[in-house]
């Protein structure tokens, strides 16, 4: 992915940060499952990525792929298989950024 491609995906990111729930079409798509598609696109590439919702605040980023016409079924069914295995044990598949002694996280 070059650096632009990589902008507009984290622009994308950044927006569901902002607005959460909230964030409908044209940047993101309910899917199945509980599943929904966060959409950027940087010339003639799509950008998915594939994110659920955990209780109220958080997102839970689950699969990124590129595609051409509609998201294939097995990328979502990777997706409903991340959640529900995120689900039965949320702490097994949660990262935290390490704190280096001063109140800052490491980048």
């Amino acid at each position: 992915m070059d650096r632009q491609a990589f902008a507009r995906c984290v622009e994308r990111l950044q927006r569901l940060a902002a607005f959460g729930h909230e964030l409908r079409r044209p940047h993101a798509d309910m899917l199945r499952g509980g599943i929904y598609e966060l959409r950027a696109r940087h010339g003639r590439v799509n950008y998915r990525v594939l994110y659920f919702f955990h209780g109220k605040d958080i997102v839970v980023l689950a699969h990124g792929l590129t595609k051409e016409g509609e998201v294939p079924g097995v990328d979502i069914d990777r997706a409903v298989r991340r959640k529900a295995a995120f689900e039965r044990d949320p702490e097994s598949h949660t990262h935290e950024e390490a704190d280096d002694g001063q109140g800052e996280k490491d980048q």
